[in-house]
């Protein structure tokens, strides 16, 4: 039908990426106060309303806006066994021309973390990124010490580029953060970080 077009969907071994729906807010609600704990460390404040229905009605629309624009792909990590949502990846900051780059956040609820999810989730990303989208260079960012975080992006082929000074500002306060990118058909080898 004219108009109509497909909303993305990326399959992996285990999950389903997609676009937030309404229907997600208690799931998303619950696994972010339930991984709060968890999560804290790693994420700027968030607004007092964060977890209302409102809130999170403003992201379902913004989410659809910003891919339909193609300025962002915001994706639900859905496990396809029991379609429980485990955490979420937004490849943000899409330029085009000479640029072709993203950048990659990501999230994933307390009870899911170290299982793998995760690294599936980023390495088919950026798989989607390069051969669907045809971008060139995704970059990402974390904490020095969130080993966690740069474990995951060192086995989904990202290479440590450098540091920025007081690049986020995290649980509030302005953070140096290690840059990471991945580039499509990488050809630098392996990179340390300093």
């Amino acid at each position: 039908m004219f108009g109509l077009r497909r909303k993305p969907r990326i399959e992996t071994e285990r999950m389903t990426l997609r676009l937030p729906q309404h229907s997600d807010w208690q799931a998303w609600a619950g696994l972010r106060e339930g991984s709060a704990e968890h999560l804290i460390p790693w994420e700027p404040i968030r607004a007092a309303d964060h977890l209302s229905r409102r809130a999170f009605t403003n992201r379902v629309y913004w989410a659809a806006r910003a891919e339909a624009q193609g300025t962002a792909l915001p994706l639900f990590l859905i496990r396809r066994s029991d379609q429980v949502l485990l955490g979420a990846l937004t490849l943000d900051n899409i330029r085009r021309g000479p640029v072709q780059a993203g950048t990659i956040g990501y999230w994933i609820g307390a009870p899911f973390a170290r299982q793998g999810y995760m690294r599936e989730a980023i390495a088919a990303t950026v798989h989607h990124a390069f051969s669907v989208m045809d971008l060139s260079r995704i970059e990402a960012a974390c904490l020095p010490e969130n080993v966690a975080s740069r474990g995951v992006l060192e086995k989904c082929g990202f290479k440590y580029e450098g540091v920025a000074q007081a690049y986020l500002q995290i649980n509030g306060r302005w953070r140096n953060h290690v840059l990471y990118a991945n580039l499509r058909g990488d050809r630098r080898g392996r990179t340390d970080a300093g």
